[in-house]
């Protein structure tokens, strides 16, 4: 368990998260969906790239992330296996199999994207991943690739409302732990602001 598990946040703390990570941005229809690796929640990123496939709001995707303890298969390999079972064309889903975290995720997509799409066609992304990770994503993409658009769709598997975070433990947990590397990340250059339009 991470350390900072027990903590509670303040009300104005509470507030800030909600209003600064939790960002719902409007989407519209993206060039590239970018999928961020997991090992948690498959199955609702899973669901969420189907929704979006189904609405037509991308034309390519991407998956991103290496093998984890305990797996022989990278997480790439396992969410577009399950992306292509739920009726995502295969030739659609670029794939990228080393990442190990979320710098990792969009410094080694980006020539995957570039070589096959070509990183100048590609102006709007939507960024699928985790709620406690939230801005993070766009925000990490925004230090490495700043002149595409950036949308943002998060998922998780709790019960308790996303505004309501702070009252289940485990989903304050993970919640505290990604908000407070966003200074430090943010001192050490490895996301940028991301200015939501």
């Amino acid at each position: 368990m991470d350390d900072r598990s027990g903590r509670m946040p303040s009300d104005a703390e509470i507030a800030a998260i909600n209003a600064q990570h939790l960002i719902e941005t409007p989407l519209r229809p993206a060039d590239l969906l970018f999928v961020f690796g997991t090992r948690v929640d498959v199955d609702e990123r899973v669901d969420a790239a189907v929704r979006l496939w189904r609405d037509r709001m991308f034309r390519w995707a991407i998956v991103s992330g290496g093998v984890t303890p305990g797996s022989d298969r990278s997480e790439c390999d396992i969410i577009k296996a399950a992306m292509v079972a739920r009726g995502i064309p295969p030739e659609l889903i670029l794939e990228e199999h080393r990442a190990t975290n979320t710098g990792e995720n969009v410094i080694f997509s980006l020539p995957v994207i570039d070589a096959a799409l070509g990183r100048d066609t590609v102006r709007s992304v939507i960024c699928l991943g985790n709620t406690w990770t939230a801005r993070r994503y766009p925000m990490t993409l925004h230090r490495h690739w700043p002149e595409v658009e950036k949308m943002l769709v998060m998922v998780d598997s709790f019960t308790t409302p996303r505004a309501l975070w702070h009252t289940d433990p485990e989903f304050r947990r993970r919640m505290l732990h990604e908000w407070d590397k966003i200074e430090p990340y943010r001192a050490k250059g490895f996301i940028a602001e991301w200015p939501v339009t």
